[in-house]
């Protein structure tokens, strides 16, 4: 049957996240891991403390790598193959490996420093996001161009679902924001709890040391399409690099992605990872689609088994 893997990002890391895939799979989250990212991935996954796991540095490659185990023991249990892949964000990476375009250690070495970039980045100016309540991405710009008028930063930088548009900016623009959001059109801004304005100009200096760390990697065509946050495409081999490092910068077109996987057949999506965001994500937006959140090695056999039991897969995967 038709059937997509979505991967999460950052947010939605826990203390206490992967205690089994430590056990089952050190090959990928042992000795090497800790060698390419420079510090203890068990120790700060289960142990925390919460404000050091979260800091974007250990956050990101922590869920990549997580995610991605994760996804190599479902993929051993699938008696066939997704129909695509897409990750939200950082999850870009981890859907690209899942299908081979990249290697699981120069992916995890290219997040690591990607994670620092966009971490250091967020140091160098006061900046934020927000979620628009009772937002449309049309409506959302509209709201951006006005604060642009005012001699402001905001920039659209998550289209996630419908719903659910995420704005980025300086600490000023989020506090024009919220009280001047209505007046616009918008119910409400929620602050979020992030580092900085991701997806924004104001990761420039970020998106540049990516591109430096995916100077000389060889991204090879996925085994099945993996679509792009920034085109909301599958992606090419060649197109790999320069996606990557421009996503550092671009919104996040995860709505539109969803849309295109479904018209493109796609009749379930399984969340693989932490936390259930993408899942969230795509019940919004793909209603006639099932979908079923896998967080841990002991939900494998039930999503299998769902996934067979969905009308059309004729009693197995295609």
């Amino acid at each position: 049957m038709e059937f997509s893997i979505l991967f999460p990002g950052q947010g939605s890391q826990f203390v206490g996240m992967g205690a089994e895939l430590f056990d089952a799979r050190p090959d990928l989250l042992g000795s090497m891991a800790n060698e390419i990212l420079g510090f203890d991935l068990r120790g700060i996954c289960l142990n925390g403390p919460e404000d050091l796991l979260t800091r974007t540095e250990h956050a990101q490659p922590a869920l990549f790598a997580l995610s991605f185990a994760l996804w190599d023991q479902l993929y051993k249990a699938l008696p066939g193959h997704p129909s695509s892949t897409a990750g939200h964000s950082l999850g870009e990476y981890t859907a690209l490996v899942s299908a081979g375009a990249l290697d699981y250690p120069t992916a995890l070495r290219v997040v690591g420093e990607r994670g620092r970039a966009m971490g250091e980045a967020s140091d160098l100016e006061g900046s934020g996001m927000a979620a628009l309540v009772g937002a449309d991405p049309d409506s959302a710009s509209q709201v951006c161009d006005a604060n642009r008028a005012a001699g402001g930063r905001l920039t659209v930088a998550n289209d996630n679902a419908p719903g659910q548009v995420v704005v980025a900016g300086a600490l000023s623009d989020i506090e024009w924001l919220e009280s001047n959001a209505r007046e616009h059109g918008v119910r409400r801004a929620i602050p979020l709890k992030v580092a900085g304005a991701f997806h924004s100009q104001f990761m420039e200096p970020a998106a540049e040391r990516v591109a430096d760390a995916l100077q000389g990697v060889v991204a090879v065509e996925p085994r099945w399409p993996v679509y792009s946050n920034v085109t909301a495409e599958p992606v090419k081999g060649y197109e790999i690099p320069h996606l990557l490092s421009q996503q550092v910068t671009s919104r996040v077109r995860f709505r539109e992605t969803l849309i295109n996987m479904s018209s493109a057949g796609t009749r379930a999506f399984v969340h693989c990872g932490p936390g259930d965001v993408t899942a969230g994500m795509a019940k919004r937006t793909v209603q006639t689609a099932e979908v079923i959140i896998l967080n841990d090695l002991s939900g494998i056999p039930d999503a299998v088994e769902r996934l067979s039991m969905i009308p059309g897969s004729e009693g197995g995967l295609a």
